[in-house]
């Protein structure tokens, strides 16, 4: 049976480590109010440029550009979107499992697919892995801005412009409420999918639609990552803060049964030493 003294110290650092987690619940709690605040702020934008580039592409029929259509699939792109911290729960583990078992039935070798990786966390499982990652990013504060993204959503495009791998697909965890977060395949490139409004709006053009297009869509495509990051970053602080909730409220309950436990070995203690005391008193007698 442990000491008294063990058992005090055990209580104390576990109290330690209960105020050390919830002050990071608390400080994840504000930071998810910011970043909810920007992932739904960025659905307006999102659904209008959607709104232009089916218009455009879907409201003629002479219209075409390579970013549309699809073609044969030789090589895949895999934009993965992990944080750079741990502490978070099954945040990353659920993302890093969904693409590593996508990559493992879809290739067979890893000529097959290239990974953009956005996240030290991501970076570093495919790298330990030795699996191919060609674009990487690491370092994001939590108030993203497009421009801290827009090199490598400007490379990972470019990657598809330049015919170096024919389709490119992003995971990522999607925010859904402060305690559920899901894992998403998103495709991104080709833009075959895209959907039109039920209510189209009527648009005229200046200059040609396909100049337009020329510049909408590669415009369009980075935003569906930089969209997809902030959403990634709700999830990151929702999970986060769902996580040290845990850790607080186990930190908590273990305090209790220690508590327990020590008052039971210093009502022994004071037992033991009565009982010598009345011991001693009655030998002296």
């Amino acid at each position: 049976m442990a000491s008294l003294r063990d058992i005090k110290t055990r209580i104390n650092s576990t109290k330690k480590t209960s105020q050390i987690t919830k002050a990071m619940e608390m400080v994840s709690a504000s930071k998810l109010n910011r970043a909810e605040t920007s992932a739904k702020s960025f659905v307006p934008y999102m659904e209008k440029i959607q709104e232009v580039v089916a218009n455009i592409a879907l409201g003629s029929t002479d219209v075409s550009h390579p970013m549309l259509e699809k073609r044969p699939v030789k090589k895949t792109g895999y934009v993965v979107i992990t944080s750079d911290r741990g502490l978070a729960g099954a945040f990353n583990s659920n993302v890093l499992r969904a693409v590593y078992q996508t990559i493992q039935e879809r290739h067979r070798s890893t000529d097959e697919y290239a990974v953009i990786a956005i996240g030290k966390v991501g970076r570093d499982f495919f790298k330990k892995r030795s699996m191919p990652v060609v674009e990487e990013i690491v370092g994001l504060g939590d108030d993203i801005s497009f421009s801290d993204i827009k090199e490598i959503a400007s490379n990972t495009v470019k990657l598809f412009e330049d015919g170096k791998v024919d389709e490119i697909y992003m995971f990522y965890n999607h925010y859904v409420s402060a305690i559920q977060q899901e894992v998403t395949e998103k495709k991104l490139l080709p833009l075959s999918d895209i959907a039109a409004n039920k209510k189209m709006t009527s648009y005229e053009f200046e200059p040609s639609q396909e100049d337009i297009l020329a510049v909408l869509l590669p415009q369009y495509a980075e935003s569906l990552i930089y969209g997809a990051l902030l959403d990634s970053k709700a999830s990151e602080h929702a999970a986060r803060m769902t996580a040290m909730k845990n850790a607080t409220d186990n930190a908590k309950e273990l305090i209790n049964t220690l508590t327990l436990s020590y008052n039971r070995a210093r009502q022994a203690a004071i037992t033991q030493e009565i009982t010598e005391i009345v011991g001693g008193a009655s030998a002296l007698e």
